[in-house]
């Protein structure tokens, strides 16, 4: 039995099961697919090293490097982060003394998910769209689901789309009170849940009117004719009607004059006469009064009609006026033609207004000199009266 087991034969078939087992065993440790962890930013953060045993040393390296950031490592082998920032994020490794991998780890971190901020919009009775907006910013991938209901219904979906962050519901009861939307953040430190209730008919709000136009009307030099074409995302027109508001300006006013009208198009009969007028046309729904006027069509810029057309601004003088269309109006120079007839009558003016300044210059003189020789003449009559009296005394006896 000695011989047979010091015997060449034997000893190769030994070394090549031993070389055969540790092959397969290192294999298998060194082809483990590194699994993901996720952690909170500025906490302290703790990887465990799957396969060691208490007691037994382990060394760990992230992203192939033994350079870790500030950690310490317990007794059975865990490495704590302290306090840990973007910089401690990596793929961390642990191996025992000889080497071997035992385990490793694709470290993330990030924050929980916070409430959403939420809005939604109505553009017409058959589509409700919602966005939202992180209150948090995460650091970390993230899953998202919504649903909505009216009041007393069952939750139904809402269609979305997470790399807008919106979700859109079609044909909703717009003859329920209260609606609710709910949409939910997971990612891997948790989840949180955000609702929204409103009303449909508040929110309601078309876009606005589309194919605004707007035209002269020759021979009128104040009239301007003003149509427009249903916004494309507002249908049965019949079922549910628009009520336009059609406002106009000249342009550097700062005032707007309105119309009201259910039908395209509208005239217009009081516009400036040579000036460029601003036109805009906006919608509501016609039957719910709650509802919310659309934004303002792009403003049209139109001149009513001229006997002897004006050259047009071009684009740059047009940019120009917009700049400040609301508080400014540029200053304008005509300079008068010199004519003789002009001329003669200013002169003829001055001389009419020299000989009314002489008359009246000559009446005043006139007059001070009357009322000076009336008083004068008084005076006089008063002395003699005196005189007389003066006399007729002296001559009566004692």
């Amino acid at each position: 039995m000695p011989g047979l087991l010091c015997s060449p034969l034997c000893l190769t078939v030994i070394w090549f099961l031993s070389w055969l087992l540790h092959h397969g065993c290192a294999q298998i440790q060194t082809d483990e697919v590194p699994g993901m962890q996720y952690g909170r930013l500025e906490s302290n953060v703790t990887l465990v090293c799957g396969k060691s045993k208490t007691g037994i040393p382990v060394i760990w390296h992230v992203n192939h490097s033994s350079a870790l950031p500030r950690h310490k490592v317990t007794s059975d082998g865990n490495v704590v982060l302290l306090n840990a920032n973007h910089s401690a994020q990596g793929n961390y490794s642990c191996y025992n003394s000889q080497g071997l991998l035992l385990h490793s780890v694709t470290l993330r971190l990030g924050y929980p998910p916070g409430l959403l901020t939420i809005s939604c919009q109505v553009p017409n009775h058959t589509h409700v769209r919602c966005s939202w907006l992180d209150s948090v910013q995460t650091f970390l991938p993230a899953q998202y689901n919504a649903s909505f209901r009216g009041t007393g219904q069952e939750w139904r979906p809402c269609i979305m789309d997470v790399t807008r962050k919106l979700c859109d519901v079609y044909q909703p009861a717009f003859w329920q009170t209260i609606h609710t939307l709910r949409v939910t953040e997971t990612n891997g430190l948790g989840s949180q849940a955000t609702s929204v209730r409103f009303r449909l008919n508040d929110l309601l709000k078309p876009d606005p009117p589309e194919s605004v136009t707007v035209k002269p009307v020759e021979g009128y030099s104040k009239k301007l004719i003003v149509s427009w074409s249903f916004p494309s995302s507002w249908p049965l027109h019949n079922a549910f009607p628009l009520m336009f508001h059609i406002r106009y300006r000249p342009l550097g006013s700062i005032y707007w004059s309105e119309i009201y009208s259910e039908e395209s198009p509208v005239e217009i009969f009081d516009a400036l006469e040579d000036h460029l007028h601003q036109v805009q046309v906006q919608a509501q729904d016609e039957v719910n009064s709650d509802s919310q006027w659309s934004d303002w069509s792009p403003v049209r810029l139109i001149r009513p009609w001229q006997a002897t057309p004006t050259p047009v601004p071009t684009e740059d003088l047009l940019q120009e006026e917009y700049l400040f269309p609301l508080y400014t109006k540029p200053e304008t120079s005509t300079a008068k033609p010199h004519t003789p007839a002009l001329e003669e009558e200013d002169n003829l003016g001055w001389v009419i207004l020299l000989v009314l300044l002489s008359v009246v210059i000559l009446t005043t003189v006139l007059s001070l000199i009357l009322v000076v020789w009336v008083r004068q003449k008084r005076r006089n009559h008063v002395t003699i009266h005196e005189l007389a009296s003066m006399v007729k005394m002296k001559s009566m006896p004692i």
